[in-house]
């Protein structure tokens, strides 16, 4: 049966960035789906664990070091005994006119949004090949994978870069059973946009581009993430699907 495809029971999946938000809804979703979830998170993900109970496990780490990786992966193998699927979700956004931009801003955003993804997901892909098992990863973009923005240079280098990398590595681990996508979600009522969605002019703005003609949630990414974490998605590979409610088609 088609739906069959879509489970995830069985599977065991990182997600970071799981203690609010996107990454939220994702952990929710695989385990609704039937998977068993370690969520990484700087602070702990208390909402998330009380909403998901014993399939959930949270993993405290700082995502700004590539460091915690290791801890990362022993402690998912320890606790559930594999690693099936990885969300690249955790990212972080500095705002400030490019002429302007700080060393700081650009180093930050590039070091929790592309160096750690990368070499998170390195370590991930040398565990799929360790089980002989393939895997499925999933990149969290951004519309500015696609546009330039403003203000934000180097969360737009990171996600632009993320969008590469996603099908880099699906040319090179393909062979190996490993599927690497991407999801590039459109303007969501998450902490990284509070501040546009209290600016009532800029909001409205943006409401007035999209579709859809509202802000997107936390559960309009579930179905692409399940999707591409499950067996129905074996020949999707290398490619960045938009959930924006239709502001990329505008």
């Amino acid at each position: 049966m088609i739906l069959d495809k879509f489970s995830l029971k069985g599977k065991v999946a990182i997600v970071t960035g799981s203690n609010t938000g996107l990454g939220q809804g994702i952990c929710k979703a695989f385990v609704e789906a039937g998977a068993k979830v370690a969520g990484v998170s700087r602070r702990p993900s208390t909402e998330t664990e009380q909403m998901l109970g014993e399939d959930f496990y949270n993993i405290i780490a700082d995502l700004s070091t590539c460091d915690v990786i290791p801890e990362i992966i022993e402690k998912t193998v320890a606790k559930f005994g594999r690693v099936d699927i990885l969300v690249n979700n955790a990212g972080i956004i500095k705002r400030q006119d490019s002429i302007e931009f700080s060393e700081e801003n650009w180093d930050s955003v590039i070091n929790v949004n592309l160096k750690t993804v990368f070499f998170l997901t390195q370590a991930v892909g040398k565990q799929f090949i360790k089980q002989h098992s393939g895997g499925k990863i999933i990149n969290i973009a951004s519309m500015l994978s696609y546009q330039g923005g403003i203000r934000v240079p180097s969360y737009t280098a990171s996600k632009s870069a993320i969008r590469g990398v996603t099908m880099t590595l699906a040319n090179e681990w393909a062979k190996y059973g490993v599927n690497v996508n991407g999801i590039a979600p459109g303007y969501m009522a998450t902490n990284n946009t509070e501040a546009l969605r209290q600016d009532g002019e800029r909001s409205a703005d943006i409401l007035a581009r999209i579709p859809a003609g509202r802000w997107g949630t936390p559960e309009d990414i579930e179905g692409a993430a399940v999707f591409l974490a499950s067996e129905a998605s074996d020949y999707v590979n290398g490619f960045t699907i938009a959930v924006d409610g239709g502001w990329l088609a505008r």
